[in-house]
């Protein structure tokens, strides 16, 4: 054979022995997983899923923290909280509603109200989504909705109540004392849901809470919501219009007589047995005037 013939067979002998080989090799370079298999019949690597519903068994179910038809009380003047806390929120957005007139107040941490006293607090990382209104009024009070934007919907509704404290003087709306006598007079803050950060007493038109010169003592327990003062000999010059001022309730008046020998129940023009004297004059007269007419 020639060196011709000798090299053309050298190289059909090695393709020969290049494609055999490549059809050759240890069975482990096929895998043999549970999640893939080979068919021997179509020589193809197919790959195989658990189902849907074992990959989202795990998956925390989104539902509300807070109870549904929560009450707030909020005095008037002072800042409500309404709060929401939702669990595994996800990628939900919460806005809040004000259902008596279906206003849109918030979503998200953005203000859709006119009303810039309505504002949505959120921390970073935290669950919870916090209504804030502040300057409560009474017209604020009602049934405020908190949403989670899904599919469907869901919500939540907390109601606000919104009270008035003031100011209460025990007794009578007037007192009536001797030259010499103990002036005690005791204010207590009613209906609030905060205490007040300080209480004035005001003698007319002067605040007296440090006229210890003038023989006047206040004491004032903020915890308590009790102020009392106290005049341990009284004199005709303490004699007024005194009022009770607590910085977050409606104030309260009582009034001091101071007399000398008269007779309190002459000084007390509204007392019972003035009006029945003054019905008794008036009434004959109103009578003959209608019967004229």
């Amino acid at each position: 054979m020639s060196v011709e013939g000798q090299r053309c067979l050298c190289v059909v002998v090695l393709l020969i022995h290049t494609v055999t080989g490549a059809g050759e090799g240890p069975s482990s370079a096929i895998p043999t997983s549970s999640s893939s298999s080979v068919k021997p019949d179509q020589n193809e690597l197919t790959v195989t899923f658990p189902p849907l519903d074992d990959l989202y068994s795990n998956t925390p179910e989104k539902h509300f923290g807070t109870e549904n038809n929560t009450v707030v009380t909020s005095q008037t003047g002072s800042t409500a909280l309404l709060p929401c806390v939702i669990r595994n929120i996800g990628d939900g957005i919460v806005s809040w509603i004000r259902r008596k007139d279906y206003h849109l107040l918030t979503v998200g941490l953005t203000t859709y109200s006119s009303d810039q006293r309505f504002q949505a607090i959120h921390l970073q990382h935290s669950e919870d989504w916090t209504l804030k209104v502040r300057f409560v009024q009474k017209r604020d009070a009602g049934i405020y909705e908190c949403q989670v934007s899904s599919h469907p919907p869901t919500s939540i509704f907390l109601r606000l109540d919104v009270v008035e404290a003031r100011a209460q003087i025990s007794g009578p709306t007037e007192k009536y004392l001797k030259p010499g006598s103990t002036l005690r007079l005791q204010c207590s803050v009613v209906q609030t849901t905060e205490a007040p950060a300080f209480v004035f007493w005001y003698h007319n038109s002067r605040m007296i809470n440090y006229d210890v010169e003038r023989g006047i003592n206040v004491t004032t327990d903020p915890v308590q919501r009790l102020s009392d003062l106290l005049i341990p000999a009284a004199s005709v010059s303490h004699a007024g219009n005194y009022t009770c001022v607590p910085n977050n309730a409606v104030p309260a008046s009582i009034y001091v007589h101071i007399f000398n020998g008269e007779n309190p129940a002459a000084m007390q023009s509204s007392s019972p047995s003035f009006i029945n004297r003054l019905h008794n004059i008036l009434l004959p007269t109103l009578i003959s005037y209608n019967l004229i007419r």
